[in-house]
């Protein structure tokens, strides 16, 4: 039986991680694909935000395709849950409302938690150095005010401690409960609420370490609920051709 692809969420973080993210993934990558992770980092990033209008000929001009090309991207991230498509205002970032990032984080809640008791039980001391070196990486991008690589890494660690696990189901469906509730939480992420984050996944890594199942599902609980009650909106309209335009 063939395996599943990544969903696009998981397929983002391992382009971010490898430094690929946006880039256009290689010549193996189709001119779809390329439109969809593009805007999906451009999300994840802070560049585009939601409710900003995703204008089907503007996208076609700046990676040199056909409208339809263009309209099978936006179909992709539509069933994504990252855009939505109306009839007469055509493609836009999705804007969730309140009441369905809630109902997002309690699902995280859920998951995440479980997910640090099971791992306490049996993290190595090599998955214990690739965490302390994620956390550098995440300290780093906060002190450097890195909006976009502190985004970023912040959700990645989520995943990091899925496939930790060894279950690839579980990570995708980290990276995809992340992609939702990215868009009205970190990438509303002040400088502050980002440093505070960045301590609390210090404290979650310290619980694994101690093998102490009870605190780190405690401290991951703790965790989501103050991203959660750190949501705050401040919708822009950036430029649409600048955003996307491939970087290099």
């Amino acid at each position: 039986m063939p395996r599943k692809p990544a969903s696009p969420a998981l397929r983002l973080v391992d382009a971010a991680r490898s430094g690929t993210a946006g880039a256009g993934g290689g010549p193996a990558a189709s001119s779809t694909d390329q439109i969809v992770d593009s805007i999906t980092t451009a999300i994840v990033e802070r560049r585009l935000m939601p409710g900003t209008r995703l204008v089907e000929q503007q996208i076609a001009d700046v990676f040199g395709v056909s409208r339809t090309v263009v309209r099978q991207a936006l179909n992709q991230l539509s069933r994504d849950r990252l855009v939505t498509l109306e009839p007469a205002r055509g493609a836009c970032v999705a804007m969730p409302s309140v009441e369905e990032a809630r109902q997002v984080f309690e699902v995280r809640r859920m998951v995440e938690g479980g997910m640090v008791r099971q791992l306490a039980a049996c993290i190595t001391g090599a998955q214990l150095a690739e965490l302390r070196a994620h956390l550098r990486e995440e300290r780093g991008a906060v002190s450097r005010v890195d909006v976009s690589g502190r985004t970023r890494l912040l959700a990645d660690f989520h995943v990091v401690l899925a496939r930790m696990l060894g279950n690839e189901v579980l990570a995708e469906l980290v990276a995809d409960l992340l992609s939702r509730s990215q868009l009205i939480a970190l990438m509303y992420q002040s400088a502050h609420s980002a440093e505070h984050s960045q301590g609390e996944h210090v404290q979650i890594v310290e619980a694994l370490e101690r093998r102490d199942a009870r605190a780190a599902v405690r401290l991951m609980e703790q965790h989501l609920a103050s991203v959660e009650r750190n949501l705050r909106l401040d919708p822009r309209t950036p430029d649409l051709a600048a955003v996307l335009r491939p970087r290099g």
